[in-house]
């Protein structure tokens, strides 16, 4: 009989495969039908005490039974866990859950992929440990985060918006924060409490996007939309200062509110909510691009602008903040991200259940922006795409509309990890 270590390197080896075969403009590489943990918390036997299932009395509104005061975080409830993020650096893939319903037992997470890497459903592994993920147990320890970003100096960057988003019982239970971790070595580098002047809750502070050269890692600027306030924060880590920006560039546009998704219909008002950083200027200035959720506009605005605190006090920002055009219709983006290899701007597309891009040496236009990749059954919502530094791109896709207005089918595949080479991503569109 063939040995399990062999069997195990054969699975790792197809899964390798996989990952990098040609043909499909996106790979799909994992998939949940609801999420698991290698920990998941001290009281998963206490999970049917604790069980929420859907109150057919209330709109949108779940019914919990038993008490929810046993353990740090409470009883692990498998179907409250949607990932929300993805990011890839060097064999481990982060995987994000916010506390968006009760029994999350940890909101930041990791995929290894030498070890899991073969399995289609892989459990969640806490990061850096359960330990920090329970955030009943210390004021420092982690709440609850949207997505990631790793820099030019090998740093994982988030927010922490300090918030529990259970649905008719928010708590802001304290501030939010922003996060800086060494990935060589797992260690806190960075904890940075968002004043109250900045932000009243963090609740809309769902991404994060780092600005820095690997020679000059201590001065990083990070910048976070809020898509709830409709402002971009703009924080130095140099100078652990932060400041923020107001311009109607970051509002909604009320013509592009209303959505179709995984056949829920409904309407959200969210602001500004993405930003990436193009490539780098003769001058060595560098375009940030940027867009709310609710519109297909896009936006521009120098780095230069935004890393001028004394402008963000500027009542009249001038021609600062300038629109690109429109991406055309029912290309509403939760996240893009800039491909430094291609110079191309992949954009997650909502509406289109798949993936955007347009070419950045050409006019910004309808007829330039192409589709990489669009499937309403399976990429449902895609919530975030991401670049890593080999030119991949990662997408995570997690039916939230289905989640929130209606109820997941969980003998079916709900949550996905989707996977391509920007090179061959952009092959045969208008992006090449």
């Amino acid at each position: 009989m063939l040995s399990l270590k062999f069997l195990l390197i054969c699975a790792i080896a197809g899964f390798q495969l996989l990952i990098s075969a040609d043909g499909d403009p996106m790979i799909e590489v994992f998939k949940w039908k609801q999420l698991d943990f290698y920990n998941r918390g001290d009281d998963y036997m206490d999970l049917w005490s604790r069980l929420c299932i859907p109150d057919p009395h209330v709109y949108n509104s779940r019914k919990c039974l038993g008490s929810s005061n046993s353990g740090a975080n409470g009883s692990f409830i498998q179907y409250n866990n949607v990932p929300q993020g993805v990011t890839h650096f060097r064999g481990r893939l982060f995987v994000t859950v916010p506390r968006r319903q009760e029994g999350i037992p940890s909101t930041l997470n990791y995929i290894d992929l030498a070890k899991d890497g073969w399995n289609q459903s892989p459990h969640l592994r806490a990061y850096p440990n359960l330990a920090l993920n329970q955030y009943n147990a210390s004021e420092q320890n982690l709440v609850s985060v949207y997505r990631t970003s790793v820099d030019a100096c090998e740093r994982l960057w988030f927010v922490d918006t300090g918030m529990l988003e259970f649905p008719n019982n928010r708590q802001q239970i304290r501030r939010p924060s922003i996060w800086v971790i060494d990935l060589v070595t797992d260690r806190l580098l960075k904890r940075f409490e968002i004043p109250q002047s900045i932000v009243e809750i963090g609740r809309g502070l769902a991404s994060i996007t780092v600005d820095v050269t690997a020679r000059k890692c201590d001065d990083a600027y990070a910048y976070i939309p809020d898509l709830v306030n409709r402002r971009l924060h703009v924080y130095h880590l140099r100078s652990d200062r932060i400041w923020s920006f107001e311009h109607s560039s970051f509002n909604f546009d009320p013509l592009s509110d209303d959505l179709n998704i995984g056949g829920q219909t409904f309407r959200w008002d969210d602001g500004i909510f993405s930003a990436t950083v193009g490539a780098y200027k003769p001058d060595g200035s560098r375009d940030v691009y940027f867009h709310p959720m609710a519109s297909t506009n896009e936006f521009v605005v120098s780095n230069r602008v935004l890393q001028q605190e004394s402008n963000a006090a500027r009542s009249d920002h001038g021609d600062d903040f300038q629109l690109l055009g429109t991406r055309g219709p029912s290309t509403q983006s939760t996240i893009h991200k800039y491909d430094p290899l291609t110079g191309v701007i992949f954009f997650a597309e909502v509406q289109k259940s798949g993936v955007g891009c347009w070419k950045t040496s050409k006019p910004f236009s309808t007829e330039n922006h192409g589709s990489v990749f669009s499937n309403s059954s399976e990429m449902i919502y895609p919530s975030d795409l991401t670049i890593d530094e080999e030119g991949y791109i990662w997408v995570m896709s997690n039916s939230m509309p289905i989640f929130v207005y209606s109820k997941l089918d969980v003998e079916k595949y709900n949550f996905r990890i989707w996977r391509q080479a920007t090179s061959l991503a952009k092959r045969g569109t208008v992006c090449e």
